[in-house]
Formats: structure tokens, C-alpha cells, sequence
């Protein structure tokens, strides 16, 4: 059996991060079902911003509105960084502390086991990963 080479994974990392990223984003705006549906977290705008005033309980929910805006612009460029990799150590470094931020509120605020039950913590460690790769295949970087 050949081994797989370093850039091979590294584009195979990209591409997993960034779906990723971006299948977050569409469960917010509804693209993977209806609230409630099975594997649909959320659903919906409003229940991705109640979500986002529970991890972050210490700020007003027009405040939750203004990170969730963010952390959904954030997850976009940096999904769609990772998937064409441009700039690929920056997407990586920047997806690795979102979901590192992630982590963190989700332990403060639901509890301590779910960063791991929903893989937050692999994601950081897979992209912190990813940063450390020179070169990865199919990436706009290469050129």
C-alpha cells in the first residue's frame, strides 16, 4: 500500500475543514432542513442567534446577534480560504482560533464535555495541523 504524501493531506484536510465551516453556516440559514428536522441544529437565523446568546450568556442578544454575523462571515471566508486553498496557513491559523473560541464557550457555558461531543476540538487540532503544512494539492497557493 502507497502512503499517502504530506500535500495529498493537507488538500484532503482543506477540503474536510472548509465543508466544515460552510455546512455550519447553511444548518443557520435553514439550506440542511427545518428546525427540528433530523441533524439539523438549528435551522434557522434566530434559533443560530439564541444559540450564540447561550454561549456567550455575558452580552445582550443584540450583541449575540452582532458575534454570530461575525463568526458566520468569519467561518465563510475562511471555509471557502481552505477549500480553494488561498491563503491556506492564515484560513488554517484563523479557523483553529475560532473553533478554539468555540470550545471555550461552549465549555463555560453548556458544559465541559461539549467541545468534544461535537468534534470542536479535533477541528482546532486538524487546522493547527493544517498550518504547519508548506504545501498542500490543488491550492491557489501553489502558484
Amino acid at each position: 500500500m502507497k502512503n499517502i504524501a504530506v500535500p495529498q493531506a493537507g488538500l484532503i484536510l482543506r477540503i474536510v475543514l472548509g465543508i466544515t465551516m460552510l455546512s455550519a453556516v447553511a444548518d443557520r440559514f435553514g439550506l440542511w432542513g427545518a428546525p427540528g428536522d433530523p441533524g439539523v441544529a438549528w435551522g434557522n437565523w434566530d434559533n443560530f442567534i439564541t444559540y450564540t446568546h447561550t454561549l456567550n450568556s455575558f452580552v445582550n442578544k443584540s450583541v449575540a446577534g452582532i458575534l454570530g454575523a461575525l463568526a458566520t462571515f468569519l467561518e465563510i471566508s475562511f471555509g471557502l480560504s481552505l477549500i480553494i486553498g488561498f491563503k491556506t496557513k492564515y484560513a488554517a491559523l484563523g479557523t483553529a482560533g475560532l473553533m478554539l473560541l468555540f470550545s471555550i464557550t461552549m465549555a463555560i457555558s453548556v458544559s465541559v464535555k461539549a467541545p468534544f461531543d461535537y468534534s470542536v476540538l479535533t477541528s482546532a487540532a486538524a487546522a493547527l495541523l493544517l498550518s504547519a503544512i508548506d504545501r498542500t494539492s490543488f491550492a491557489l497557493d501553489n502558484k
